[in-house]
C-alpha cells in the first residue's frame, strides 16, 4: 500500500497556480498512477483540510536531445484540488 507522501510528490508554484489559491484551489504534482479518490485522501490527510473536488492532468514528456544522444523527459501528473467553503487553508501556499 503506498503512503500518502507517495500519492502527493510535491506542490506546484506558479503564477497561474497562485492566483487560483484565492478560490482555493492548490495545485499538486502526484504520482502518475494514482487516481482522484487516493488524491483527496491524501491531501485530506496531510493538510487536516476537506476537499470538494479533484481535477488531474496527464503530461508526457518531451522529446529532448543533447548532440548525438536523444532521450525523454519524464511523464508527470498534475492534480488541481478545490477545498470546500468552510475548509481552513493551506498554509504551504501563503507565503
Amino acid at each position: 500500500m503506498k503512503s500518502v507522501y507517495d500519492v502527493v510528490k510535491r506542490p506546484i508554484i506558479t503564477e497561474q497556480s497562485m492566483d487560483q489559491v484565492a478560490d482555493k484551489k492548490y495545485t499538486f504534482e502526484v504520482a502518475t498512477d494514482a487516481n482522484k479518490i487516493e488524491i483527496k485522501k491524501a491531501v485530506e490527510e496531510i493538510f487536516k483540510v476537506k476537499v470538494a473536488k479533484v481535477t488531474t492532468i496527464n503530461y508526457s514528456g518531451k522529446p529532448k536531445r543533447m548532440g548525438v544522444h536523444s532521450g525523454k523527459r519524464a511523464d508527470w501528473k498534475k492534480a488541481v484540488v478545490k477545498l470546500t467553503p468552510d475548509s481552513k487553508t493551506i498554509e504551504l501556499f501563503e507565503s
